[in-house]
C-alpha cells in the first residue's frame, strides 16, 4: 500500500504537471541517467512548463545517457542551478524532436545555450559567419548550422525573440550559409573562382529576411567574366561553382541536410540557364518576364559573393521591378496567379494550410506585395531597402511593407493591426510545426497530440486544442476578410492602369495632363487638386492616391470640372470624418461610383452636398439597392410619431425622400457607365428607377399625411385616401415629375358630412403646406387638377360625391385618366373601396362607343396643336412630339378602353406592361409593340437624362452642347457623338409615330 500510494501520488503530480503518459515518464525518472536530478521539484516544473514534457524529458534522458559522466554531471547540476540554461535546454527539447537528434549526435551542444552575452542576443550576418567560420567541410558546414540554428530556437521558444526576429536571425543564418559554402565550392576549385565574379541573390523569404525554419532558399545567380576572361568560359566555371554551392546545402548525409538551394526563379526557371550574366537577365526581364517574376524580385537583395555585382543587380532591376505596374493586366495577372494557388491545393489539405489556403499566409504577402507593386510606383517610401533609393525605407519583410502601406495611408490602421497580428500568430505556429522535426511543413495537424503540443507552445494552457483552433479560425477568417477586401480592390486596378505621368501629381505634369483629359479650367481644377492633396497629413495621404483615378473617371464624363469641384465640396464637408477617405480607399468601387455621380450632371451632386454622409451608400451594391416600400413608410410614420411638431416630421419625411432620391440617382448613373456585361437592360432599369421614385414619394406623402392628421390634436370625423394619378399611379414617374393626386374622404358612422368634410379640405390643406414648407430639398410638387372638375373642383370629395359625378357627368377623359389610378397613402380600405367604384368607368362594359373614340381622338389632335411650346422642335419634344410619350401612352390607353373588360391582363396601371399583353392578346403586332416599347423606353430615359444633367426638368434635348453631351453619355453613347444620338432618336421616334397613326387614328 505505501509503495501503491506513492506511485499513484507520483502519477497524479506527473499528470497535473502535464505530462501525457506518466508510466513512460516515471520510467525515464527512475533510470540512472538522471540520477537524483530526477526528483528534483524545479525540474519537474520545468519539464511541465513545456510544450510537450513527455518529448522534453525523452530528448533529456537521451542527452544525458549520451554525455560522459563528469560532462553529465556538469550538465544536469548546471541544468538544475541556472535557470536560462534550463529553460532554453528543455524549450527546445520539448518543441523540437529534430533539434533533440541533433544534441544526442554531438552532446556538447548543450554548452552552446549555457549563457547568452547581451550582445548575442539578436545576432546578425557577421556574428552567424563567424560561428560558421572555422567549417572546413560540408559536415562540418551542417553541425555548426544546427549549432547556430538551436541557439536561435531557444530564444524563440523562450520568448527572448519574436516572430519576426527570428525570421530575420533565420534568414541572416541562410546568408552566412550561403557564403560559407561558397566559399567552400572556392576553395575546391580555385580556377573557377579565378575566372568568375559570381553573386548570390537572395529571393523570397531569404530576401525579405523572414526565412521560415525549415525551407527552400530562393535564389538567383549573376555572374560576370574576371579581367581576361572570355564570357562563355567564365559562365561555365560560374555555374560550376552555383551547382557545388547548391548541392553542398541541399546534399542529405549522416549529418542531415541544411535546406534546399532552388534556383527556379531565376529567367526561364529551370529551363534556362542556372547563371546569367547581369545583360542577360536585363535583355530577359525586359522582354519575355512574366508579371509573377517582378513580384518575385521584390524581395530580391544580394547575399552571397561579389558584393559589387550583387548591388548592381539590384539597382538594374528595380526600375523595371517599379515599372511593371504599368503592364497590360498586372494587376488581374497577380490576382490569378493567387486564384491558382489555391487551386492547386488538393481538397482535403485547403482547410488546414496554413500557408496557402484561404486566410493563410499568402493571402496577406499577395495582398501586401500587390499594394506595394501598386503605389510603389510613385511612393518610394513603399520600396524595400535594396530596391529603394532613399535612407529610411523600409526593409523587405512583409510586416515592415504592411507598416508603410499604413503610414502613407494605403491601408487603414485597424486593417493594418489585424493583418500584423494574424500574421505573426499564423508565422509563429508555422514555426512551431516545422521545429517539431525540422521538416518542411504548413499543415495543420489533426492529431490531438501534435495539436496539444503545438497549442501549448503558443502559450493556450488551459485546453490548447480547443484554444488554439478558436484563435486560428479566427485569425484565418480576418485575413481572408481583409484580403479580398484590400486585394481585389477595384481602386487598385485603376491605380495600375494609369500612366506614369497621370500616378503624380506635380503641378507642370498635372495641368498639362488636365489639358489633355478635357478640364476647361486646369487653373482651378490646379487650386483643387492643391487644396485637396497637399501637406503631409494621412488625408492628404490618402487623397493623393485617389486622385489621379478620379481625375481620369471625371475625364470619362462631359463635365470634369464640375466632378472635381463637386469632390473637393464633398471631401470639405467630409474631410473630418474617419470613414469617408476609408471607405473610397477601402469599400468595392466607392471612390468610382462617387467619380461618376459626381461628374454626370447636376442633380444627383446637388443632392448629395445637402446630404454628404450620403456618399456612404455608394460603398456597397446593396446600398444602392431601392429601399423596400414597407421600409420606407415605416422608417417615416416612426419619425413622425417622435416628432413634437408638424413641420419637423415634415421636415424629415423629406430628408429620407431626398437620401431615397439620391441612392435612385447614383444606382441610376452608375448603372449607365458600367460595361456592357454589368449594366441592365435599358428598360429594365427605368422600370426600377420609375418604382423606386413612386415608392419614394407615396412613403413621404403617407408620413406627411400622418403628421397633418396629428397636427389637428384630435381624431378627425372622417377617413381620407390619396389616389395617385399619371405617371405616378402608372409607377412611371421620372425625376422631375409633379406628383398627380386626387383626394377622397369618407365621414365616420354618424359623423356630421359638412364637419368631415371641412376636416378632410383642412387635412388635404395643411399636407401641401408641409410638402411646399421653404426647404433646401427638391419639392415634392403634388398636382391635385385631375379631380372632377378641375381646379375650380372642390380640393376633397367624398366617396358618395365621386359616385354621384361619375354617375352623371364624368367624361371620357376621365375614364382614360383613371387607367392610372391608384392608391397610394392615408386609409387602405376606402382607397380600396375607390377603386372599385371606378373600375367600371376605366374597363367599361363592351369597351367605348364610336363617339367615345372619335372625342378622345380629337382631344389628343388639340393637345398636339395647342399644348406643345411655342418653337420647340416636335421631332425631339420627347412628351409632345411626334412618337413622344403622349402618342404611345394614349394609343395603349385607348386599347386598355376598349378591350381591358374582356382581357384582365389589361387592367394594370403602367404602359410598358399594358402594351406587352396587348401585344399577347393579338391586339396588336409583336413587332409593332416592340417600337412602341423601345420609343416609350428611350423618351423616358431622354426626360431622366436631361434632370439628372441640368437638375430641372425640361422635355426636350438641352441647347447646351456640354449638357447635351452629358445626357448622350448617360443614354450609352461615346464622346462627340451628340448627332447621332439625335438622328437615332428622331429615328425611332418616326417609326413609333407611324404605328400611331395607324393604331390610334386608323383602326
Amino acid at each position: 500500500m505505501p509503495v501503491g500510494g506513492r506511485r499513484d501520488s507520483r502519477f497524479g503530480q506527473l499528470l497535473r504537471r502535464g505530462f501525457t503518459d506518466p508510466t513512460a515518464a516515471t520510467r525515464l525518472l527512475d533510470a540512472p541517467a538522471l540520477g537524483q536530478a530526477a526528483t528534483d521539484g524545479v525540474l519537474l516544473d520545468a519539464l511541465g512548463a513545456t510544450a510537450d514534457p513527455d518529448l522534453a524529458l525523452r530528448g533529456l534522458a537521451r542527452l544525458a545517457e549520451v554525455q560522459p559522466e563528469a560532462e553529465r554531471a556538469l550538465l544536469l547540476d548546471t541544468l538544475l542551478a541556472a535557470k536560462p540554461l534550463r529553460d532554453r535546454l528543455l524549450a527546445v527539447l520539448g518543441a523540437s524532436e529534430g533539434l533533440a537528434d541533433h544534441l544526442a549526435r554531438h552532446p556538447g551542444d548543450w554548452r552552446s545555450l549555457v549563457a547568452f552575452e547581451t550582445a548575442d542576443l539578436h545576432p546578425g550576418t557577421h556574428e552567424f559567419e563567424a560561428a560558421l567560420a572555422p567549417a572546413d567541410s560540408p559536415d562540418a558546414l551542417r553541425v555548426r548550422y544546427r549549432r547556430a540554428l538551436l541557439t536561435i530556437a531557444a530564444r524563440d521558444i523562450t520568448g527572448t525573440t519574436g516572430f519576426a526576429e527570428a525570421a530575420a536571425e533565420l534568414a541572416d543564418l541562410a546568408t552566412a550559409t550561403l557564403r560559407a559554402a561558397l566559399r567552400l565550392a572556392a576553395e575546391a576549385a580555385p580556377e573557377d573562382a579565378a575566372r568568375c565574379r559570381l553573386a548570390v541573390i537572395g529571393m523570397g523569404k531569404c530576401g525579405g529576411r523572414e526565412l521560415n525554419y525549415v525551407s527552400d532558399v530562393d535564389v538567383i545567380f549573376v555572374a560576370e567574366p574576371a579581367e581576361g576572361t572570355e564570357e562563355g568560359p567564365a559562365l561555365q566555371a560560374a555555374t560550376r561553382l552555383a551547382s557545388h554551392l547548391m548541392r553542398l546545402c541541399s546534399e542529405t548525409t549522416g549529418e542531415g541536410t541544411i535546406w534546399p538551394v532552388d534556383a527556379n526563379l531565376r529567367p526561364e526557371g529551370r529551363n534556362g540557364p542556372l547563371v546569367r550574366t547581369l545583360s542577360s537577365h536585363l535583355a530577359y526581364y525586359r522582354r519575355w518576364a512574366k508579371t509573377w517574376e517582378f513580384q518575385a524580385l521584390l524581395k530580391a537583395r544580394p547575399v552571397a559573393g561579389d558584393a559589387a555585382l550583387g548591388e548592381d543587380y539590384c539597382a538594374a532591376v528595380a526600375p523595371l521591378v517599379w515599372r511593371a505596374v504599368e503592364r497590360e493586366n498586372f494587376v488581374p495577372d497577380v490576382q490569378a496567379m493567387r486564384r491558382r494557388v489555391e487551386e492547386s491545393i488538393p481538397a482535403g489539405q485547403a482547410e488546414r494550410e496554413l500557408k496557402l489556403g484561404p486566410g493563410g499566409l499568402r493571402d496577406v504577402e499577395f495582398a501586401v506585395q500587390l499594394l506595394q507593386l501598386v503605389h510603389g510606383r510613385t511612393d518610394t517610401a513603399l520600396r524595400p531597402g535594396p530596391l529603394g533609393d532613399a535612407d529610411g525605407i523600409p526593409s523587405a519583410t512583409t510586416l515592415d511593407a504592411l507598416a508603410a502601406l499604413a503610414a502613407g495611408g494605403y491601408v487603414g490602421r485597424q486593417d493594418a493591426a489585424s493583418l500584423d497580428a494574424s500574421y505573426r500568430f499564423l508565422r509563429t505556429a508555422e514555426h512551431r510545426l516545422q521545429l517539431h522535426r525540422l521538416r518542411r511543413t504548413h499543415l495543420m495537424p489533426t492529431d490531438e497530440a501534435d495539436l496539444r503540443r503545438l497549442g501549448r507552445s503558443l502559450g493556450f494552457t488551459g485546453e490548447p486544442v480547443r484554444e488554439l483552433t478558436a484563435v486560428w479560425r479566427r485569425h484565418t477568417a480576418a485575413v481572408r476578410r481583409l484580403h479580398e477586401k484590400l486585394f481585389y480592390r477595384p481602386l487598385l486596378d485603376a491605380v495600375a492602369r494609369l500612366d506614369a505621368g497621370g500616378a503624380g501629381l506635380g503641378e507642370n505634369a498635372a495641368r498639362e495632363r488636365l489639358v489633355a483629359l478635357g478640364y476647361a479650367d486646369p487653373v482651378a481644377a490646379l487650386r483643387h487638386l492643391s487644396a485637396l492633396a497637399s501637406g503631409v497629413s494621412r488625408k492628404a495621404a490618402i487623397q493623393r492616391t485617389l486622385l489621379p483615378v478620379l481625375l481620369d473617371r471625371f475625364a470619362d464624363s462631359a463635365d470634369p470640372d464640375a466632378g472635381l469641384l463637386g469632390f473637393r465640396k464633398v471631401s470639405d464637408a467630409l474631410g473630418a470624418s474617419p470613414w469617408y477617405l476609408r471607405l473610397l480607399r477601402d469599400e468595392g468601387a466607392a471612390a468610382e461610383n462617387l467619380a461618376r455621380v459626381l461628374s454626370a450632371g447636376r442633380l444627383a451632386p446637388d443632392l448629395l452636398l445637402r446630404a454628404p454622409e450620403a456618399v456612404a451608400l455608394l460603398g456597397d451594391p446593396a446600398g444602392l439597392q431601392p429601399r423596400p416600400p414597407a421600409a420606407l413608410a415605416q422608417e417615416i410614420r416612426a419619425a413622425v410619431r417622435r416628432s413634437e411638431t408638424a413641420e419637423g416630421a415634415a421636415a424629415f419625411a423629406r430628408g429620407v425622400r431626398r437620401r431615397e432620391l439620391f441612392r435612385t440617382a447614383a444606382a441610376d448613373i452608375i448603372d449607365a457607365y458600367a460595361p456592357g456585361e454589368r449594366a441592365g437592360a435599358p428598360g429594365r432599369v427605368l422600370d426600377r428607377v420609375g418604382d423606386a421614385l413612386s415608392d419614394i414619394n407615396a412613403a413621404t406623402l403617407g408620413g406627411v399625411l400622418a403628421a397633418a392628421v396629428a397636427a389637428r390634436g384630435e381624431e378627425p370625423p372622417t377617413r381620407l385616401a390619396v389616389i395617385a394619378f399619371g405617371r405616378f399611379g402608372g409607377h412611371e414617374l421620372s425625376y422631375g415629375s409633379d406628383a398627380d393626386i386626387v383626394f377622397v374622404h369618407d365621414p365616420l358612422p354618424g359623423a356630421d358630412e359638412q364637419r368631415a368634410a371641412q376636416a378632410g379640405f383642412a387635412i388635404a390643406n395643411e399636407l401641401i403646406r408641409l410638402l411646399h414648407l421653404p426647404s433646401t430639398d427638391p419639392p415634392l410638387v403634388v398636382d391635385t387638377g385631375l379631380r372632377p372638375e378641375g381646379r375650380n373642383g372642390p380640393l376633397v370629395r367624398s366617396l358618395a360625391s365621386f359616385a354621384a359625378y361619375y354617375r352623371r357627368w364624368s367624361l371620357s377623359w376621365e375614364s382614360q385618366a383613371l387607367l392610372r389610378a391608384e392608391p397610394v397613402a392615408g386609409d387602405p380600405e376606402l382607397g380600396a373601396r375607390f377603386m372599385d367604384l371606378v373600375d367600371p368607368l376605366r374597363y367599361p362594359e363592351g369597351g367605348l362607343a364610336d363617339d367615345a373614340v372619335r372625342e378622345i381622338r380629337r382631344l389628343k389632335a388639340r393637345m398636339e396643336s395647342e399644348r406643345l411650346p411655342r418653337g420647340a422642335d416636335p421631332t425631339t419634344h420627347t412628351k409632345l412630339g411626334r412618337g413622344g410619350l403622349s402618342d404611345i401612352e394614349w394609343t395603349v390607353q385607348l386599347l386598355q378602353l376598349r378591350h381591358a373588360r374582356e382581357v384582365p391582363a389589361l387592367r394594370t396601371t403602367r404602359t410598358r406592361r399594358a402594351l406587352a399583353e396587348a401585344a399577347a392578346a393579338g391586339l396588336l403586332d409583336g413587332a409593332d409593340a416592340e417600337v412602341l416599347d423601345e420609343a416609350w423606353v428611350l423618351a423616358s430615359r431622354v426626360r431622366n437624362a436631361v434632370m439628372l444633367v441640368r437638375g430641372r426638368p425640361l422635355d426636350t434635348f438641352p441647347a447646351d452642347t456640354r449638357e447635351a453631351a452629358a445626357v448622350a453619355r448617360y443614354l450609352g453613347y461615346e464622346p462627340g457623338a451628340v448627332g447621332r444620338m439625335l438622328d437615332d432618336y428622331r429615328r425611332v421616334t418616326r417609326r413609333a409615330r407611324a404605328v400611331v397613326e395607324r393604331l390610334f387614328y386608323e383602326s
